[in-house]
């Protein structure tokens, strides 16, 4: 029997009749301020589209969303607010879970946890992935945790409280012009993304903590480059650039305006629908438990790797776990070409190297120099 369509990829798509959609020429969000609908934002179907995959299977490894200012980039991420799904979150400080005990035993938990476990306390509890912003003047201190300097000073007690890194843990970190940090705090951010954890020393003082979280960045390529290490860090890469029909471009505008003026007007009006697609999400990602990769999804998604001669092995895992989102978010439990072909872009783009192409190519002409001088 046939399993029902989804309809989280034509809530994506489909625009309200009773209002006109979203801004997507400016970035309109204040901390205080009803977030601006998701579904209201006109066009950008592959933000969006990545945006979701990403809240959907957290193993694509991100998204990145590269484009001018005013194209809705920010807009975008802060209307996931209302989408945001369930999760099963550790309550200790080291990620500490049930499965960590049925798998390793009380070795595997942390002495607290252990003492939890046995007065039959829980371990964890379900809760709503949240979102954390990392603003580009945040000190390393606040990224990476450090001494809670109210209780030295009121106290005289020195103790390591975790950063930003460490409550993002199994969140959503934003970055809003992420190609504009520090390089401190980006190595720190590598350092986390790469080990899911982070150890903060301070004298005597050592705090480890688990530090995996879904990164979400938005950058504008006229202001500079991103760093490579960081954009390798990036599973999804979404282009925003300005709309060019005049006809969305005025919709976008009426949006912006009724935004301005009643903001709860224009979440109201979108209500339903906001949480339909949360519904959608929240049942794709439990159905993501059981999708698997057709062989010809596989062979195909492997060829275009190949051909577009990609060395990083991170392009077949954004790729693989996009079309598995995909398929999830289309009610089906197997992935097939048309999977694969519809995340392609998101998953592969600017992954190739023109450094590393002439480096090896050069490399090559040497060792077969080398190769038949030796043999002769």
């Amino acid at each position: 029997m046939s399993q029902p369509r989804s309809q989280l990829l034509d809530l994506l798509q489909q625009r309200s009749a009773q209002t006109t959609a979203v801004s997507a020429t400016t970035d309109f969000v204040s901390a205080d301020d009803e977030p601006f609908p998701f579904l209201a934002i006109v066009g950008q179907q592959e933000m969006k589209l990545a945006l979701l995959l990403a809240l959907i299977n957290p193993n694509v490894g991100g998204v990145l969303l590269v484009g001018p200012r005013g194209t809705g980039k920010t807009t975008a991420v802060r209307g996931l607010v209302d989408l945001l799904p369930q999760v099963t979150r550790s309550l200790c400080a080291y990620g500490c879970t049930e499965a960590m005990l049925e798998a390793g035993g009380m070795d595997a938990l942390c002495p607290e946890c252990a003492q939890k476990v046995g007065y039959g306390e829980p371990l964890t509890t379900l809760d709503n992935v949240r979102m954390f912003d990392l603003p580009l003047n945040a000190r390393l201190e606040d990224v990476v945790g450090g001494i809670n300097e109210r209780l030295a000073l009121e106290q005289q007690r020195l103790r390591l409280e975790r950063g930003i890194l460490g409550h993002a843990n199994g969140h959503i970190l934003y970055i809003d012009e992420v190609n504009l940090l520090e390089s401190t705090v980006t190595d720190a951010i590598l350092d986390a993304a790469a080990q899911g954890h982070y150890t903060v020393w301070r004298g005597a003082l050592k705090l480890r903590y688990a530090s995996r979280f879904t990164l979400i960045g938005s950058m504008n390529p006229a202001e500079g480059e991103l760093r490579p290490q960081l954009m390798d860090r990036f599973g999804l890469r979404a282009l925003v650039p300005g709309l060019t029909d005049p006809a969305l471009r005025f919709q976008a505008y009426e949006h912006a305006a009724l935004y301005r003026q009643e903001p709860e007007a224009l979440a109201a009006a979108y209500a339903e629908q906001t949480l339909a697609l949360a519904a959608e999400i929240q049942a794709a990602r439990q159905r993501l438990l059981q999708v698997t990769l057709a062989e010809a999804a596989r062979q195909h998604g492997l060829g275009l790797i190949q051909q577009l001669s990609i060395a990083s092995n991170r392009a077949e895992m954004t790729l693989f776990e996009a079309a598995r989102a995909h398929t999830a978010a289309d009610g089906r439990e197997v992935a097939e070409v048309a999977d694969i072909n519809a995340v392609a872009l998101l998953a592969l783009r600017q992954r190739r190297s023109d450094q590393l192409t002439a480096f090896f190519t050069q490399q090559q002409r040497e060792d077969e120099e080398i190769s038949v001088i030796s043999n002769r």
